[in-house]
């Protein structure tokens, strides 16, 4: 987990509404669940006109930024003023250390910058082919939604900006928190093309049921507990039946079977510390004995947890 990050929304002429929107949102409300961010709102000017009309006034100036930092530049149609002040100051904000990322068309101010060359990234599909002249050197990629690389994080079409923003919080402050943000948003998380990373936080989300979707915040922020189907029926407003084939439905496994992947996940972490015995561990996890967590494991990874602790987890 960082420590406290700064995010840096630029706004320009010509940029596009729900390309930073959508991303400021999810921060915002990252923030309201303990996330330490502090969001800036800055620009070449004093004002800016977007594409679709809405003017944004009282912008903060450019700041100096370095490492710790995330700038966040939307798409647009092209920008009437300001551009060659932005560019420079991408640049310099790049060499410094900052975290660069871009929404859609964005990701041509970053090349102007210098800042995609030799990097792998993406943006519109409709623009593809103008990155890659903009920017010979880079690695443009079709079929993302987002691409992180080195310092630079570019994602494809408006609403991807939500993926970007989902994905930064989770690798910074957890899935769980990511999953708070999205399911807060009523957006479904989705991962890049190329990601097949699995997360128990963010899997079997993708349904809007809030009954069930409390008995899963109530299970993560809890996973040793041993609460009985009758007491996690009370939290979902439901009969422990109803409960049961709404949460198998909605999510594909059952009630017990997500409570181990938790304890798992669980598990996975408290392997990465040499200190704790393996009976510590399962008892820190609600498992019954160090024993039952070994069979669990080894069905759920095909090897036993040992292997994982030497591995580093």
């Amino acid at each position: 987990m960082v420590k406290a990050r700064r995010v840096i929304f630029v706004y320009f002429d010509g940029c596009e509404v729900l390309d930073f929107a959508g991303p400021l949102q999810a921060f915002h409300e990252a923030r309201s669940f303990g996330a330490p961010l502090s969001l800036v709102h800055c620009g070449p000017a004093a004002s800016a006109r977007t594409s679709q009309g809405l003017l944004l006034a009282e912008l903060a100036p450019l700041p100096a930024a370095g490492p710790g930092d995330l700038i966040l530049v939307p798409g647009f149609t092209p920008p009437q003023k300001g551009q060659r002040r932005l560019v420079a100051w991408l640049k310099e904000a790049g060499a410094e250390g900052a975290m660069l990322g871009s929404v859609c068309t964005g990701a041509l101010l970053l090349a102007q910058a210098g800042l995609l060359d030799g990097k792998r990234c993406t943006t519109h599909w409709k623009r593809i082919g103008e990155l890659r002249r903009l920017c010979p050197s880079a690695q443009v990629l079709e079929d993302r939604l987002f691409v992180e690389d080195g310092n630079v994080v570019t994602s494809a079409g408006i609403a991807s900006g939500i993926d970007l923003a989902l994905a930064l919080l989770e690798r910074d402050f957890g899935a769980h928190l990511a999953a708070r943000v999205a399911r807060e948003m009523v957006v479904y998380i989705r991962r890049d093309a190329g990601h097949a990373q699995e997360s128990v936080y963010l899997d079997h989300r993708t349904h809007l049921d809030p009954g069930v979707h409390k008995v899963q915040d109530f299970l993560c922020a809890h996973p040793s507990d041993r609460t009985g189907l009758a007491a996690l029926a009370r939290i979902a407003g439901a009969s422990p039946r109803s409960l049961t084939r709404a949460f198998r439905a909605l999510t594909g496994v059952s009630i017990q079977q997500y409570r181990t992947r938790l304890r798992l996940e669980r598990a996975r972490a408290l392997l990465a510390n040499p200190s704790l015995t393996l009976e510590a561990i399962a008892f820190e996890c609600g498992f019954a004995d160090a024993r039952q967590l070994r069979r669990l494991w080894s069905e759920a990874h095909h090897s036993p947890p040992s292997h994982s602790r030497r591995a580093g987890a």
